[in-house]
């Protein structure tokens, strides 16, 4: 499918159209962080905009820092996102007699050279370099030392000094760089795996990529990966390199700001459509609009809306937008994540008519699924513990009348309803002349083992007849022992 980007004029378009290609490209040597996650989304979203294609690229060339542990970490974060890609995944490592035989190809076209000078020699040179004050760049004449037949070689690109090398960036403008402030650098390392900008380079123009879309940590890339598409004779992706995420202090991005890979916010139960949202909005935008269905973004989404500045990274505000999703959603959406959380802990599941009442109770009062699930752990076991003040002040010899009488007066209600519990406890009421917060309390303590918990009429329609007996037998046996 062939589509204008809205980039793109009308008249322009008679020129060039061409079909939308995106890719995705980590390297396995960690988990997804919400960096490179944010870059996996605008690449995703720029394709689905416009009917293209998004390609996933691992690129597994470090073979000292790569695993396939953080692969599948990466896989299953895209997944978990929505993040759906066309076609195989392609590897980097299983590709290495393409790039091997295009930098021969190079050598033979006088294009670029081997190098026998190790990289022991190149660090004295270096260091040669700094103790004279001068700043270090390789010569070619070096190229040869230490040759000899059969010893390993390294393939670096000729680059020819004196020339511009434009890049027409998406998001921030035209950039030229001089060919003179590059040397020869290396494409192809001595134990034949390729240096990144060369392995992207070829795998771009192999893969049809028309764009890439990346951090502005990758500008000083972008004129090495012209320079060899232009020495093999490949076709160039249009650019655009989007402003990095700050911390709150300003500086980069890190652990110490808050910022967890996407599979620690899974974990912590986050939403995957809040974690896309929330990360799509640091540095794109469209009006003052803060919440956006998966829908509106494919609709919305264009390069014009990102911005040339970098974004900070608010911890609390995306929980806040969480805790949005959270209340939001279908209750059937969250109940999923609710129950995948109850199984991860080994306990019971309720009943689906169940489940859908804690929910509706308990989304209210969480920001996450795991706040779900700690907040309601009584509503699946009655292991727990009695919060220790909590019963020093509720679970008392005075109350334990008041549990006797309410597990009679509950035995005595037919169909369980929230009217029904109501009028159990005002017979309590009128039984002992108390009122209600002083019955309702020590009840919440017994059955809940804390002072906190929806309100208690809830609380026990949710638990049920059997249950509540239960409870409340367990707390007078607990006051019995006390007091012995």
């Amino acid at each position: 499918m062939y589509v204008i980007p809205p980039f793109f004029t009308a008249s322009a378009c008679k020129i060039v159209c061409v079909k939308i290609v995106t890719r995705f490209a980590p390297s396995p040597t960690g988990a997804l962080h919400v960096g490179a996650a944010r870059t996996a989304i605008f690449n995703w979203l720029f394709s689905a905009s416009l009917g293209g294609d998004f390609l996933l690229r691992i690129e597994d060339t470090d073979r000292t820092r790569s695993e396939e542990k953080f692969e599948r970490q990466i896989v299953e974060s895209l997944e978990w996102l929505g993040l759906k890609w066309q076609g195989e995944i392609v590897r980097q490592s299983e590709r290495l007699d393409t790039y091997g035989q295009l930098a021969e190809r190079l050598i033979d076209e006088e294009k670029a050279y081997r190098c026998y000078v190790t990289a022991e020699e190149l660090a004295r040179r270096r260091e040669e370099a700094r103790e004279k004050g001068e700043v270090f760049r390789y010569r070619r004449e070096w190229s040869q030392i230490g040759a000899a037949p059969g010893k390993p070689y390294a393939v670096r690109l000729s680059v020819s000094p004196g020339e511009k090398i434009s890049v027409e960036d998406l998001v921030r403008g035209g950039i030229v760089f001089d060919s003179s402030e590059i040397e020869d650098f290396v494409i192809l390392k001595a134990d034949g795996f390729p240096t990144y900008n060369f392995a992207a380079a070829v795998d771009d123009a192999q893969m049809g990529i028309s764009h890439v879309i990346r951090g502005d940590d990758h500008i000083i890339n972008a004129p090495r990966q012209i320079l060899i598409a232009d020495a093999l004779g490949l076709a160039k992706p249009k650019l655009a390199h989007v402003p990095m995420i700050l911390g709150a202090d300003g500086k980069k991005l890190s652990k110490r700001h808050g910022a967890e890979s996407v599979t620690e916010y899974r974990l912590r139960g986050y939403l995957p459509e809040a974690v896309l949202n929330y990360l799509v909005r640091l540095g794109w935008s469209f009006g003052d609009q803060e919440i956006f269905t998966i829908e509106e973004l494919i609709e919305k989404f264009s390069l014009k809306g990102i911005g040339k500045s970098p974004s900070v990274f608010d911890s609390q505000k995306f929980l806040w937008l969480n805790g949005k999703y959270l209340r939001d959603l279908p209750g059937e959406r969250i109940s999923e994540g609710v129950v995948s959380l109850i199984k991860q802990r080994e306990l019971p599941e309720p009943p689906p008519a169940q489940l859908r009442k804690i929910i509706a109770q308990m989304r209210e009062r969480s920001e996450t699924l795991n706040e779900i699930v700690e907040q309601s752990l009584y509503f699946f076991t009655d292991d727990f513990e009695y919060d220790e003040k909590a019963a020093d002040k509720f679970l008392v010899e005075q109350n334990g009348e008041i549990f006797e009488l309410l597990s009679e007066e509950l035995s005595r209600v037919e169909d369980f309803s929230h009217d029904d519990i109501h009028g159990g406890f005002e017979r309590v009421m009128q039984r002992t002349g108390l009122g209600l917060g002083k019955i309702a309390q020590p009840v919440r303590v017994a059955l809940t083992g804390s002072t906190k918990s929806p309100g208690i009429f809830d609380v026990v329609e949710i638990l049920g007849r059997d249950t509540v007996a239960r409870r409340l037998a367990r707390a007078i046996d607990f006051i019995r022992s006390r007091s012995a």
